[in-house]
């Protein structure tokens, strides 16, 4: 079967089944618009035509994740882009989330390279782990496991630097910094 073939047997089902899951039409267009380019790019390798259905099942249900999970990102990156001067544009944030959100690069350049590497390009780029693991060489769950351990290994740092205080939601609505913090921050920050 060749993606032709594949777009007339399933382009209704799939639609169907992404409009159920996505939060709007046009997402759902755009979901199934990727799920088609990587049928595309991909169907080559699948090799018992009879999991085909399966198969492609498969790569909606990714593709729908992925897309929520790279739209989730990017909607954090503008709502709070770490670059400076950043503190300055977003007068809504609060102080204390500001002066701590700006301890956080440096914070992170504290850890170790290979986790350093792991935040820099998730975090704060537009990786996901799945990328981070073909950039690297190592399996998915070996890059999960080095975001997992880099984001601990981050919040202890954090938690040695500053005690925080929290809103009923787990927001920070202050903190204040303890004497043994190496963060390189200055004034009140972290």
């Amino acid at each position: 079967m060749n993606t032709e073939e594949v777009w007339r047997s399933f382009y209704s089902p799939l639609r169907n089944f992404i409009l159920k899951r996505a939060k709007s039409e046009q997402d759902a267009e755009d979901i199934l618009q990727n799920v088609f380019m990587k049928i595309h790019a991909n169907l080559d390798t699948l090799k018992d035509n009879e999991k085909l259905q399966s198969w492609i099942y498969q790569i909606t249900r990714n593709t729908i994740i992925d897309y929520y999970r790279k739209e989730k990102h990017r909607q954090l990156q503008e709502e709070l882009p770490l670059d400076l001067p950043w503190a300055e544009e977003l007068e809504d944030v609060n102080e204390a989330f500001k002066e701590i959100a700006a301890c956080i690069r440096p914070m992170v350049r504290q850890l170790s390279d290979k986790y350093v590497h792991a935040i820099e390009l998730t975090e704060f780029g537009s990786y996901t782990q799945k990328q981070l693991s073909e950039e690297l060489g190592i399996s998915v769950s070996g890059a999960k496991s080095r975001v997992q351990r880099g984001r601990e290994k981050l919040k202890e740092l954090l938690l040695n630097c500053c005690n925080f205080e929290f809103d009923r939601l787990g927001n920070i609505v202050d903190y204040t910094s303890r004497n043994n913090c190496e963060g390189g921050c200055n004034s009140r920050s972290c």
